[in-house]
């Protein structure tokens, strides 16, 4: 599978709106309840920072939800969030997760796509794929490898059984090298690799999303993108920190294969 670079143009961005229940719930962790802060002491041989992440962690409201809802993680609501907004998932889907541990995508797929409810032919299909091991999933056909080794791609479409897919998502992102750059060049190379993986395995009509980090050349995507997609744009769910330069692209419409 060939993995080549684009030329670029620019996007617009699109912030996300939760619905009013979701931002309530998020401003409290439980509807119509106010939570008290929980305080993190400063334990011997622990960090400063690592205080203050874990202090962040515990007064999440997403994170908070996450558990109240049997959800494995708060990224779960950045695609509950993009799906409210732009209808992307519906009951009997093909849908592939790219990078999905610890399974909160897959988690909200599955739940959407109705992969475990229903006669067999009108059952949605969700296929994850991660390097990192992943408990079961009810609906969800897990792989435990590594989507950037070469076998990858071949090895998800043979669990696809000749199926088509209604939408590529990838939360992929590589290790934190602290270099601003230097992060930004590897998620974008992961998400160009789960778009030249998305283009071969994607029904006409379908979508993709993928992670990316603001820098500038997320921008080389989006031309590529366009190429083959009607409609592509950035996007931030609320669930997404605001401190984080963490964003979004999605592509739906799907033009089919086509000739570059």
């Amino acid at each position: 599978m060939s993995r080549k670079k684009k030329p670029a143009s620019k996007s617009g961005g699109n912030k996300v709106q939760a619905s009013k229940k979701q931002s309530n719930t998020a401003q409290t962790g439980q509807q119509g309840k106010r939570k008290l802060a929980v305080k993190v002491r400063t334990a011997k041989g622990r960090k400063l920072s690592s205080t203050l992440w874990l202090k962040r962690q515990l007064n999440d409201p997403y994170v908070i939800r996450a558990k109240e809802e049997g959800l494995r993680a708060r990224a779960a609501f950045k695609l509950t969030e993009m799906d409210d907004q732009f209808s992307l998932i519906k009951p009997g889907m093909v849908i592939v997760d790219l990078g999905a541990a610890p399974g909160g995508w897959s988690q909200v797929a599955a739940r959407r796509a109705k992969s475990t409810e229903g006669p067999e032919a009108k059952r949605g299909q969700v296929i994850a794929i991660d390097i990192s091991e992943m408990e079961p999933i009810a609906g969800v056909e897990i792989i435990h490898m590594d989507f950037m080794e070469d076998e990858a791609p071949d090895e998800l479409k043979k669990a696809l059984k000749g199926n088509a897919a209604d939408i590529v998502m990838s939360d992929m992102a590589a290790p934190s090298t602290g270099h601003k750059q230097t992060d930004h060049l590897r998620i974008i190379g992961l998400a160009e690799a789960a778009l030249e993986f998305a283009i071969e395995v994607l029904k006409p009509g379908g979508c993709f999303v993928a992670k990316v980090l603001q820098g500038g050349t997320e921008h080389e995507l989006l031309n590529q993108m366009k190429k083959h997609f009607k409609k592509t744009r950035h996007v931030k769910p609320d669930a997404s920190r605001a401190d984080s330069s963490e964003l979004y692209v999605l592509a739906t419409e799907f033009k089919g294969n086509q000739p570059d």
